[in-house]
């Protein structure tokens, strides 16, 4: 549901009544006396649009009498008409403190509640409003104010309460926010420490390889070298040498094979004939 506002000030005619003449007295009737001349002439003012003289001859006329009630009430009016909340609310509130009588206590506080309606400070509204029935409990324009300022009240504390619920659930959405970013990066930290301990090793196996390697192939010219040595030398004899030796060789061979053969013919065994 939505609400409309409907501000009711009660003014009076728009001006406190305030008798013209007051006859002649002590010093303090005389100072009420030209506050209240003053406080006319601002009236006059005022309802032919001259504000800037209004104002001033107001504020004279408060200056000359704290008796003269009606002088800051309709400043406050005319400050209100201009939605200078804050000057309003200030005079209001003088009035109302120099206020004897029940009306114009009303009055100035029922003012205030406006005051407080407009800048949408609803608890201080339904307050101001309390205070100007208890001067005067008849008023049905005050009572309609006060029930739309507890409507108001309401509304903005269920706007308020929603409000705070929702940044309870920001803070705590940003709070899960931050701890999953802060997973994620412990997780990329671990991952790139396995990584960089994967390439380490990585690295390591690779040079105990290539040392190896390196071992092997410098074991491999040392290989080829002793193999080389082991290998017979090529013949360093000339030719004729070479044919010399084989005939001794040859002779020599010939002498044993020449014994063999004596010795098989000497120890032959002739066998016997048997006489059949």
């Amino acid at each position: 549901m939505r609400y409309t506002i409907s501000f009711v000030l009660i003014l009076s005619s728009c001006f406190f009544t305030i008798a013209q003449e007051t006859p002649e007295g002590t010093e303090q009737e005389k100072a009420l006396q030209r506050s209240t001349n003053l406080t006319w002439e601002a009236n006059k003012e005022l309802s032919e649009n001259d504000f800037v003289g209004a104002e001033a001859d107001y504020r004279r006329a408060i200056s000359k009498s704290a008796e003269n009630i009606a002088a800051p009430y309709n400043l406050g009016n005319a400050y209100y008409n201009r939605e200078s909340f804050s000057e309003a609310f200030g005079r209001f509130k003088q009035a109302g403190e120099l206020a004897t009588g029940k009306a114009d206590k009303h009055k100035a506080f029922h003012n205030m509640g406006n005051v407080f309606m407009k800048n949408k400070e609803y608890q201080k509204a339904v307050e101001a409003y309390k205070e100007a029935l208890r001067n005067n409990p008849t008023d049905e324009e005050t009572r309609y104010n006060l029930a739309l300022a507890k409507e108001m009240m309401k509304k903005d504390q269920q706007n308020q309460q929603n409000q705070d619920n929702q940044d309870d659930q920001d803070q705590k959405d940003q709070k899960e926010q931050k701890q999953d970013q802060q997973d994620n990066k412990g997780q990329q930290e671990q991952d790139q420490n396995q990584d960089q301990q994967q390439g380490d090793q990585d690295k390591e196996e690779n040079k105990e390889g290539e040392g190896e390697q390196k071992e092997e192939q410098e074991k491999q010219p040392q290989q080829n070298e002793g193999e080389q040595k082991k290998q017979p030398r090529p013949s360093q004899l000339s030719p004729q040498q070479i044919k010399n030796l084989l005939e001794a060789m040859q002779n020599e061979e010939k002498k044993v094979q020449e014994k063999m053969d004596a010795k098989k013919v000497k120890g032959a065994k002739i066998k016997n004939v048997k006489d059949w």
